[in-house]
């Protein structure tokens, strides 16, 4: 795991509990270590601040996000909706606003790790017309090219892939994929976002997520050339 923040006491006590859980931990407090570590190391989570030394942390996610889906926990003192959007939008999985219980980070990190690196297949492969999801290896195919998504973006498509037709709300998604309880659905609406990017022909105009206003989302089977699931 990486750790990038300027503040001394906030590495060693992230550092810290993520080691006491197992995890094997670099740290850098600036952007320039930051990229130089994750290039030489890569992670299996990046625990990123938003304000560093250097280039931002937003920057460091936009550059990590050219090569790479690792998970990242963007951290951020800023805590107004369109901050924490921002960081998503840069290519983020999630995000904690300071101060924070470790306990939690912890929780959240292994989490993401969790999902990234499964030790078997969950809930199954989908093959629906020109999609096809492996769920054990994590790979998502589209007319037989991949399809490179984060964590998340994978999560959130195997879910409503594996429902098609049916309209699944933005609590329902911030409940079972990201596993809160309590959270801002904006996360959900930057994701479908970010995922229609990488899907749809035109991101502008989709046919494969459309939305259903007021609720949530639904994958239309037949944009894909199938009308169900297997």
């Amino acid at each position: 795991m990486l750790v990038v923040d300027d503040d001394p006491t906030l590495l060693e006590i992230a550092a810290a509990y993520l080691t006491a859980a197992g995890g094997v931990v670099d740290t850098a407090a600036d952007s320039v270590v930051a990229l130089e570590l994750a290039a030489s190391r890569p992670p299996d989570l990046v625990v990123l601040d938003r304000m560093i030394p250097g280039v931002d942390g937003l920057t460091v996610a936009r550059r990590l996000r050219e090569t790479s889906a690792v998970p990242i926990i963007m951290l951020t003192a800023l805590g107004e909706p369109e901050h924490r959007i921002e960081g998503l939008e840069a290519g983020a999985d999630d995000y904690l606003a300071k101060p924070f219980s470790p306990r939690e980070l912890v929780l959240r990190a292994e989490n993401l790790v969790r999902r990234a690196h499964p030790a078997g297949a969950s809930g199954g492969d989908v093959s629906l017309g020109r999609l096809r999801i492996d769920a054990e290896r994590r790979v998502v195919t589209l007319d037989g090219t991949d399809v490179p998504l984060t964590t998340r973006e994978f999560d959130l498509l195997a879910y409503v892939a594996r429902r098609p037709g049916r309209t699944v709300s933005r609590e329902q998604l911030l409940a079972e994929v990201w596993g809160w309880t309590v959270g801002d659905v904006s996360t959900i609406t930057v994701h479908v976002r970010r995922l229609r990017e990488k899907i749809e022909a035109d991101a502008a105009a989709p046919e494969i997520i459309a939305t259903v206003w007021g609720v949530g989302y639904r994958l239309n089977a037949a944009a894909l050339g199938a009308e169900g699931s297997s």
